[in-house]
């Protein structure tokens, strides 16, 4: 008997040590990069810990208003009216004013995520068939996907932004507004002289360490996203495991059917508290890739019909950029509907289990299931409508309007 248990005790832990293996590979590259700007939840954190993220937090905050925002906006009141300096000033501008709006909306949600965090080390952490964890680590496996290649993305902006710039090589369009002496990364607007030295290499550095890591933060944070939902996503899969072959693996329906209520309820409770911290990012996401990509579209337009000279070198930026915009937010709109597929999937489960081979009251408990997975469950955009492709392409719709709207002013 002793040996018996020995043997159990033995496997367990084996288990778990698998189990927390495949949780730090899961979340390690989210946690690396959050923790670092000060915003990866945590159920257990000390008083100093806590002191420490949010000072990191609220500098980034200031630095990226003070070193970037600000001197870009005010470089974009100089050149309003020019279309082609506003696009230039709007592709970085946009995109770090949403950042703000990020960090501020992570910080104040931090606290309301970490049970999620907590709920999905314990899901890696308890006892799993070979399937269950095959599915979990198949829908880990995506969001890594996404961050990998955000940081590979980034490196390549980081080069062409920062360091061809050093050989004289730049992907903005200058004029004597924007750029009346030495160009710097950003379309900006200082208060002092940037063309003397040492405040060109100083604010040219400060650029550069601030856009890096608000590329990072930027990134991870959109990962965070996906690694929340696809969890969500992997756990109903096993749910809709469970229902399928609850008769066959377990005489006892109502427990099984009970353990399946539970877990299901948990996960509707997951997507509400994802749905509550992420719909006001995704509403200035879409607002801010619809503002680009009427922008970007009239600026190709105008440059194929009017006979525009433009470099080769710019014109494969530009390209690259609308790619990387229209490939992002296909990105958010395509993890929506992986969620809603999902959830429909619980409830076409228990529409095509046997119900007829069951008790009169064990078929009523089955129509609860049933009736609660009937209903939509999904993220919104601003609790305005839901995360899908339908939405992508309504915003495709909307932004090639203003393509023609802005065409028709031109002329």
């Amino acid at each position: 008997m002793e040996t018996s248990s020995t043997s159990s005790t033995l496997g367990m832990n084996t288990v778990k040590r698998s189990g927390y293996a495949d949780y730090e590979w899961a979340i390690e590259l989210n946690r690396y990069s959050l923790e670092f700007i000060g915003l990866w939840p945590k159920m257990e954190e000390t008083a100093r810990e806590k002191v420490i993220a949010n000072i990191r937090v609220f500098l980034l905050i200031i630095i990226l208003t003070f070193v970037c925002v600000i001197p870009c906006i005010h470089s974009l009141i100089r050149v309003w009216g020019d279309l082609m300096s506003m696009t230039d000033n709007l592709q970085f501008t946009l995109p770090l004013v949403s950042m703000i709006m990020k960090l501020i909306i992570m910080w104040s949600k931090k606290a309301a995520l970490a049970p999620i965090l907590y709920m999905i080390a314990k899901d890696w952490l308890r006892l799993k068939s070979d399937e269950e964890r095959k599915v979990m680590i198949r829908c880990a496996r995506i969001p890594r996907m996404i961050i990998t290649s955000g940081f590979v993305i980034m490196s390549a902006s980081f080069t062409l932004l920062f360091i061809l710039p050093w050989f004289g090589i730049s992907m903005r369009y200058m004029t004597n507004v924007t750029d009346p002496g030495k160009p710097l990364p950003l379309q900006s607007y200082y208060f002092y002289d940037t063309d003397t030295s040492p405040y060109f290499e100083l604010t040219f550095i400060a650029q550069a360490v601030t856009l890096m890591v608000s590329a990072m933060g930027y990134t991870a944070i959109d990962s965070m996203f996906g690694l929340l939902i696809f969890h969500v996503c992997g756990q109903l899969e096993n749910l809709k495991g469970h229902l399928a072959t609850g008769s066959e693996k377990n005489p006892n329906f109502d427990h099984v059917l009970a353990d399946i209520i539970v877990d299901h309820v948990r996960l509707i409770r997951c997507v509400n508290i994802i749905e509550s911290t992420f719909n006001l990012m995704l509403f200035g996401l879409f607002l801010y890739f619809g503002t680009l990509f009427s922008l970007y579209g009239f600026l190709l337009v105008t440059v194929i019909t009017d006979g525009r000279h433009i470099s080769l070198l710019r014109l494969i930026s530009l390209l690259t950029v609308i790619a990387n915009i229209f490939a992002h937010m296909c990105l958010y709109c395509v993890v929506g509907e992986y969620l809603i597929t999902h959830c429909e999937g619980i409830y076409k489960a228990a529409c095509e289990y046997r119900w007829y081979e069951l008790e009169p009251k064990q078929a009523r408990n089955l129509m609860l299931l049933m009736t609660r997975a009937n209903k939509p469950l999904y993220v919104t955009v601003g609790k305005i409508f839901p995360l899908t492709m339908n939405a992508f392409c309504s915003l495709l719709k909307t932004s090639g309007g203003y393509v023609s709207v802005l065409l028709a002013r031109r002329d």
